[in-house]
C-alpha cells in the first residue's frame, strides 16, 4: 500500500500542526450543490433513461448575447486584468438596466460587478459579518446559498416564514419577532425562489418600513426579474432605497439562461448615504480587492447584452413557461402525492407540498426524492434542502417534449409507490373521525 514515502505520514499523529477547516465541511453541507450533485450518485446508469431536467432540451440563450461574447473575444480588448469593482462600461450598462421607474437614479460607481450572483452574495454577507454576535434574517423556504455563506462567514441565520395562504407573503411579525439588536440585514428575494410569487408594491413598501424600525439593510435578490409572466407586475426593491437601504443582487443568468457565464451585480440603492456612512460600501469594496475578478471577457460583452437583447425574446420565453405552467397543472391531476397550492407567477419552477401518507415506504422529501432519482433518473430538489420538510421543486424550465416526460415519469414512480385506494379510504375516514371528534 502506497504511503507517498512516509510511513509516518498520518493525519491523526500529534506532530502535525495543521487540519482542515471544518467551517467549510459545515458550509458546503448545507448548499444545494452538495445536495443536488449527491443525489447524482444514486441514479441507474443502465436503466436506458437519460437524467431529467437536462441540458440539451432546456431553454436558450438569444443570438445576440452569443454576438456580444464572440464580439468580445474578437475584439482583444478583453485579455488583461479587470479593476476589482468591475470595468466601468459594465458598471454603467448595469445601472442603467436597473434605473427604470427607481425614484432615485444608481450611478456606474453604485454598481459593483460580481461572478454571478453566487459571489455577489458572499461579498455582502462578508461585509456585514464584523459583529461577532450578528445574526440575519432569511426566508423559509429561500435560497440555501445564503445560509452556506453565513456559516461560513460566522453570522448567526435566523428564518422568517412565507405563507402559503397569503400568496407567500412575508411574516412580516414573525420577521420582527425574530430580529434583536444584532440583526444586521434581511433578505428577499422577488421574484420568488422557490415559490414563484411576485411581490406587490404595497408589501415590498412594509418590509422597508419594518426594515426602518428595526434599523437593518435590505439585501434583495432579483435575479429572476426577468423571469415574470403573470400578471402582477414586478417591482424592484431599490423603488424603496428613501425608506431603509437597499443592497439589489442580480445576474444575467436565469434572464439570459447563461447560469455557465458567471456574471453578475451588487447595486447599492443608498439615496441616504447610510451604507457609505456606516463602512459597509468600503467593506464590499475592501472584499472586491481580496476576491478573484469576474471575466474580464463577460464584462466586456455585458453593456452589448443588456443593451441590444430585444424584449421579444423574453416575452417568447415567459409565455412558453406560462405554457408549461398549464401543462404542469393539467398533469399533476394524476399524481395525488403533489399538490401545488398556487400557480407560480416567476420562475422556473414547481413548488409542491408532498402526501407522504398516500405513499408507501416513502418517509418525507428526501427520501422521495432520492427513490425518484434511483427509479426514474428524474432529479427534484427535496424540499428540506430550501428550509421546508415534505415540500419539492419541480424545474420546468424546459422543452415540453421533456416537461412530458418529467411527468410520465412521475406518474409511473406513484403508480408504483401508492398505497391501496382501500388503505387510502381508510386513512381518511380516520382522520375524519379524529376531526370530528376534536369538533
Amino acid at each position: 500500500m502506497a504511503t507517498n514515502g512516509n510511513d509516518n505520514c498520518n493525519a491523526n499523529d500529534s506532530v502535525w500542526q495543521f487540519r482542515g477547516n471544518g467551517a467549510t465541511s459545515d458550509a458546503a453541507a448545507v448548499t444545494l450543490r452538495k445536495l443536488v450533485f449527491g443525489m447524482f450518485k444514486n441514479c441507474n446508469f443502465n436503466n436506458g433513461k437519460t437524467i431529467l431536467p437536462s441540458t440539451t432540451h432546456s431553454f436558450k440563450t438569444c443570438h445576440e448575447a452569443e454576438e456580444a461574447v464572440a464580439a468580445a473575444v474578437r475584439s482583444g480588448m478583453a485579455n488583461s486584468y479587470a479593476p476589482s469593482p468591475g470595468i466601468f462600461n459594465a458598471r454603467r450598462a448595469v445601472a442603467d438596466y436597473l434605473n427604470g421607474e427607481l425614484p432615485t437614479k444608481l450611478r456606474p460607481e453604485d454598481v459593483y460587478i460580481t461572478g454571478g450572483c453566487n459571489q455577489a452574495i458572499e461579498i455582502v454577507l462578508d461585509s456585514l459579518a464584523g459583529n461577532p454576535a450578528g445574526n440575519i434574517l432569511l426566508p423559509n423556504p429561500g435560497y440555501p446559498h445564503y445560509d452556506a455563506r453565513a456559516i461560513y462567514s460566522g453570522v448567526e441565520v435566523r428564518k422568517y416564514d412565507l405563507l402559503p395562504e397569503r400568496d407567500f407573503e412575508i411574516d412580516l411579525d414573525a420577521l420582527e419577532a425574530a430580529a434583536d439588536k444584532n440583526t444586521v440585514a434581511l433578505v428577499l428575494i422577488n421574484p420568488n425562489n422557490p415559490c414563484g410569487n411576485v411581490y406587490t408594491y404595497d408589501h415590498l413598501k412594509k418590509v422597508a418600513e419594518m426594515a426602518k424600525k428595526l434599523g437593518i439593510v435590505v439585501i434583495s435578490d432579483e435575479v429572476y426579474d426577468k423571469v415574470v409572466y403573470g400578471d402582477r407586475p414586478f417591482v424592484p426593491m431599490g423603488t424603496f432605497a428613501s425608506i431603509a437601504p437597499v443592497i439589489t443582487l442580480g445576474s444575467i443568468s436565469k434572464g439570459w439562461v447563461v447560469p455557465g457565464w458567471r456574471i453578475g451585480w451588487m447595486a447599492m440603492n443608498d439615496s441616504t448615504r447610510i451604507l457609505k456612512n456606516t463602512g459597509v460600501v468600503e467593506s464590499i469594496e475592501d472584499c472586491l480587492d481580496l476576491t478573484p475578478q469576474p471575466s474580464f471577457l463577460l464584462q466586456e460583452a455585458l453593456p452589448e447584452i443588456l443593451e441590444k437583447t430585444p424584449k421579444e425574446y423574453f416575452a417568447k420565453k415567459n409565455k412558453a413557461m406560462k405554457r408549461n405552467v398549464e401543462l404542469s397543472f393539467e398533469r399533476l391531476r394524476d399524481i395525488p402525492c403533489l399538490f401545488c397550492p398556487k400557480k407560480p407567477e416567476s420562475c422556473s419552477y414547481l413548488w409542491l407540498r408532498l402526501d407522504t401518507s398516500v405513499l408507501a415506504n416513502i418517509e418525507n422529501d428526501l427520501d422521495f426524492c432520492t427513490k425518484l432519482v434511483s427509479e426514474e433518473s428524474l432529479v427534484l430538489v427535496p424540499g428540506v434542502a430550501l428550509g421546508a420538510k415534505n415540500w419539492v421543486r419541480i424545474s420546468i424550465g424546459t422543452e415540453e417534449s421533456e416537461l412530458a416526460e418529467t411527468f410520465d415519469r412521475l406518474k409511473s414512480f406513484y403508480s408504483r409507490h401508492a398505497i391501496s385506494k382501500e388503505t387510502i379510504k381508510s386513512h381518511v375516514d380516520t382522520v375524519n373521525q379524529i376531526v370530528v371528534a376534536v369538533v
